[in-house]
């Protein structure tokens, strides 16, 4: 399973740098600029779809957008809500190895020559999510400078994260990837004092994501807490405090 999500990684750092154009997405009903997490670049949703096409569509909690294996037939962005990427193993297990939020794309493969869906797109939240079909993408990224310079930046912050999180798969132990992960999800930083997880999130998910057992994960949780480093009762708020594991314990075993 380690040696099958190892090769997804490196598959994906590969497609992330590839030489192809970039672009930026959005919207169907008139709404407002959005901006994009990874980037900070901001963007008419409204302007795009007129210009270029696409359709956004609601979706529930728990909805497939699609599945691995699927034809990759378009580029997506979330307007709002937050979405679980998975990738199964042959024998049947999952492995969740990101949550994406407002401002991600996925599905970006499809620019790249990808035929198929190397993961599992499953909305963790109520969610809004812009479908771009491949040759609007490949249009836009040809005419549309704005949308070519927003989708390279993306290609560039998600190589970039892809190359750190196979480096803290390797060498980091699970609670220093737990905290990461904790940290990540809460956009916790150097200038704030906490923030919640907003999405709805268990130890159970929290075992997939870092690739250790649930009560490994209890048991980092508990001590978590007991450091004043996070407080948990229905949501998890982390406190900024919990870099310090990050940044000074180094010797921890895996």
């Amino acid at each position: 399973m380690e040696e099958t999500i190892f090769k997804y990684w490196t598959r994906s750092i590969s497609a992330a740098i590839s030489p192809v154009g970039r672009r930026t997405i959005f919207g169907a009903e008139p709404r407002p600029m959005a901006q994009n997490n990874n980037n900070n670049e901001r963007f008419d949703i409204q302007a795009f779809i007129d210009k270029h096409g696409g359709t956004v569509t609601q979706y529930p909690g728990r909805q497939f957008v699609y599945r691995q294996g699927d034809p990759a037939l378009a580029l997506y962005y979330l307007v709002s809500g937050t979405v679980k990427v998975a990738f199964n193993s042959e024998s049947g297990k999952e492995a969740v190895i990101a949550i994406l939020g407002v401002g991600d794309f996925f599905g970006e493969g499809c620019v790249n020559g990808q035929l198929q869906r190397p993961t599992t797109i499953t909305t963790a939240s109520a969610c809004e999510i812009a479908r771009f079909d491949q040759a609007i993408v490949e249009r836009a990224l040809s005419d549309d400078p704005a949308f070519s310079k927003v989708f390279s930046n993306f290609l560039l912050k998600q190589n970039q994260k892809l190359k750190e999180d196979l480096i803290d798969q390797l060498f980091s132990s699970s609670e220093k990837r737990l905290a990461r992960i904790l940290l990540t999800l809460a956009k916790t930083g150097q200038a704030e004092q906490s923030n919640v997880i907003a999405l709805p999130i268990n130890q159970e998910l929290l075992a997939n994501m870092v690739g250790t057992t649930r009560p490994r994960i209890n048991q980092f949780m508990n001590k978590f807490r007991k450091l004043g480093y996070i407080e948990y009762n229905g949501q998890i708020k982390v406190h900024s405090s919990l870099l310090n594991l990050l940044l000074y314990d180094q010797d921890d075993e895996t």
